[in-house]
């Protein structure tokens, strides 16, 4: 049975205008491996409404998950709810369990739960909580979209919370060979390798280092035998590669 399919929708100006490095999709990607679930997609997206809704409509249809990440906040540009909210048909408004959540953390913390603060307990009508042990503000999840917070610390704590929910498949184990050869000498072998592991995912990652050409190959799959078997004929083949 294959493993279920995820798209990744990263939501932000900030990215889109090189003012902040995206360092979610970089988490995301490796913690679905782990976990079985094939990551197959990322787009990013601005903060817009319009194009927000459009892009969580297409990749809802296509994918068993979609993530998001970023626009939850208090600001007056988080309307990543009210995007999602529209996306599904459904009613967005403060619901009392996170307005609950928020109350007892800035009761904790000393700070006022003011009107901007209570924006991020705005939750569309059906929606499923995702735990915050960083700074108490939820995510949810509704139908098969798991909207997160963009902040790195809060999103890897989201994920933590969402994955061990989530129907997964088998986890992918993974090998790599450096070769100092640039890639047009190992080409043909590599496509010779491809061809007799049709179960594997070999994917070659060129480099240059003090002048010279090398390349890192990566082979990826479901049964560490057959990987293993496709790292010990690529070393055959390469002796002077580097583990």
């Amino acid at each position: 049975m294959p493993n279920p399919t995820a798209a990744m929708l990263v939501i932000g100006d900030e990215i889109l205008s090189g003012r902040t490095r995206d360092a979610n999709m970089h988490y995301l990607a490796g913690q679905l491996g782990q976990t079985g679930i094939d990551l197959t997609e990322v787009r990013i997206v601005t903060d817009q409404h319009d194009r927000i809704v459009a892009a969580l409509n297409d990749l809802r249809g296509a994918y068993d998950h979609v993530f998001t990440s970023g626009g939850i906040g208090p600001t007056h540009d988080d309307i990543t709810a009210d995007a999602v909210a529209a996306a599904f048909g459904v009613g967005l408004d403060i619901r009392d369990d996170a307005r609950a959540i928020l109350k007892e953390h800035y009761a904790r913390t000393g700070l006022e739960l003011n009107a901007a603060r209570l924006r991020m307990a705005r939750i569309p009508d059906g929606a499923r909580l995702i735990e915050n042990p960083v700074s108490a503000a939820p995510g949810f999840s509704i139908g098969n979209v798991h909207v997160m917070a963009g902040v790195p610390a809060v999103f890897q704590a989201m994920v933590a919370a969402l994955l061990p929910g989530l129907e997964h498949g088998a986890a992918l184990y993974s090998q790599n060979l450096t070769i100092p050869r640039g890639e047009g000498e190992i080409a043909a072998d590599l496509k010779a390798l491809a061809e007799s592991f049709p179960a594997l995912a070999i994917g070659c990652y060129p480099f240059q280092r003090d002048g010279a050409y090398g390349a890192t190959v990566v082979v990826r799959g479901a049964e560490k035998a057959d990987v293993d078997a496709a790292l010990v004929r690529l070393a055959a083949l390469f002796p002077e590669a580097m583990g």
